[in-house]
């Protein structure tokens, strides 16, 4: 079967980085289109990025934009989020996402595979 693993979380102060990965497994990693989420206390879940099969299409949530970086590793079914720049208000459990398309969407209605998550707390 399809898994998600998410991993690279932590605590770290604000202004700080933390790089997450996630590694597929149970489908063909290549043609399927990676997205991040997260999802705060008390908030809904919201998309943070998303990166097509051949990394020739990404974007970005308007809050994280020019901080957060997706990128993707074929050869390693792995999928990244490089956080910069990190502010208390990024603190969430970040989700790493599938979908088979290749069309850039934002509704985690349309992603077909969710990792467990992992958790990011941002704070002094």
């Amino acid at each position: 079967q399809v898994q998600l693993v998410e991993s690279g979380g932590g605590l770290v102060q604000p202004g700080g980085s933390l790089r997450l990965s996630c590694v597929a497994s149970g489908l063909i990693f290549s043609s399927t289109s990676m997205g991040w989420f997260r999802q705060a206390p008390g908030k809904e879940r919201e998309f943070v990025a998303f990166i097509n099969p051949n990394s020739g299409t990404t974007y970005y949530a308007e809050s994280i934009k020019g901080r957060f970086t997706i990128s993707r590793d074929n050869t390693k079914n792995t999928v990244n989020l490089q956080m910069n720049s990190l502010k208390p208000e990024d603190t969430a459990v970040y989700y790493c996402a599938g979908r088979n398309g290749w069309t850039a969407v934002t509704s985690e209605r349309l992603y077909d595979y969710w990792g467990q998550g992992t958790q990011v707390t941002v704070s002094s």
